[in-house]
């Protein structure tokens, strides 16, 4: 809660400074942290159906995407891919927690073939990074089931979305040899790299504070020049870079870590843990490379997978010993 205040704080700072709106950051704290306390009661209560039920609302959220598009333009703005995509790696990660924690064989093949759905969902709306997605967390979570100890399998996925994280940031700032730039740029819309090259000149001329929250539109070359632009680059960590400076991007990366830290420590069974990290890994590698944290849909549903893998179930409590 500290990081998320702080989060919330430095975007007030950050617009102060430069007449910013901060309101886009302010609904994604308060969307992780309801969601995280949603999470963490229920789970409590009902650590396999509220999984269950998070699963089949997301599987549901993903296909209603774009015809959802409640509340102002930052609950939910154009360009859905990111989203879908998200959604459909939360839901992969809910159902597999869900089937990790019950002890009912048929339960368990139910929950496990509700997981399967979300490839075959990526396929049919055309959402290749979801099904892709969603194929590495069930891969994770049926590896999870032999794991002995969390800290190298949680250490591991972590690594892997720094690196996703640093080849974006490299392949904007023309560090990478011409071939694999070429390669790596064929595989977004023309526009995309720009964009995130954009987002570093921005925060290489204002790397305190930033230019303000929401402000990348505004001072942006390549937007303007962009059809149907949300006003975003389309990456978590060159948006805060932008944005809000260096100090933005230190409290999106340590609250990622905070996550990971609660979930090697929880006391939910390790296949639980170590799925809900690949899910969350997925989601922060997906969040360099498109605009999913820009839905409250899945920053609510990020918080709410936490919870759940965080949750200490009540009958656990009742029957542990010195309690």
């Amino acid at each position: 809660m500290l990081l998320l205040g702080a989060c919330a704080g430095w975007s007030l700072i950050t617009a102060a400074a430069h007449d910013g709106r901060p309101e886009g950051m302010l609904l994604a704290v308060l969307a992780v942290a309801a969601g995280y306390a949603t999470g963490r009661v229920s789970g409590a209560l009902l650590p396999v159906a509220a999984p269950c039920a998070g699963a089949v609302v997301g599987l549901a959220l993903a296909a209603a995407l774009p015809g959802l598009s409640p509340g102002p333009w930052y609950a939910a703005p154009p360009g859905h891919a990111g989203a879908t995509a998200a959604l459909l790696t939360l839901t992969a990660g809910a159902a597999c927690c869900a089937a990790w924690a019950t002890a009912v064989p048929a339960l368990r093949l139910g929950l496990g073939a509700l997981a399967c759905a979300t490839v075959p969902a990526g396929v049919a709306l055309g959402s290749a990074a979801g099904c892709v997605a969603g194929a590495a967390v069930l891969l994770c979570s049926l590896a999870a089931g032999s794991a002995r100890g969390r800290g190298p399998w949680l250490t591991g996925p972590a690594l892997a979305a720094g690196v996703v994280a640093a080849t974006i940031w490299a392949l904007a700032a023309g560090a990478l040899p011409d071939g694999l730039a070429g390669a790596l740029e064929g595989r977004f819309p023309a526009h995309r790299v720009q964009q995130w090259r954009d987002a570093l000149r921005l925060a290489g001329r204002n790397s305190g504070l930033g230019v303000g929250p929401g402000r990348f539109g505004e001072l942006s070359r390549i937007t303007p020049r962009t059809p149907l632009s949300d006003g975003r680059p389309h990456s978590a960590p060159l948006q805060q870079a932008a944005e809000q400076g260096v100090i933005g991007v230190f409290l999106l990366v340590a609250v990622f870590c905070w996550v990971l830290y609660a979930l090697w420590r929880t006391p939910r069974p390790t296949p639980v843990a170590l799925t809900a990290g690949a899910a969350l890994t997925a989601l922060a590698a997906l969040a360099s490379v498109s605009n999913a944290l820009s839905f409250t849909t899945v920053t609510a549903g990020a918080g709410l997978l936490a919870g759940w893998a965080t949750a200490r179930p009540w009958a656990g409590d009742a029957l542990a010993p010195g309690r």
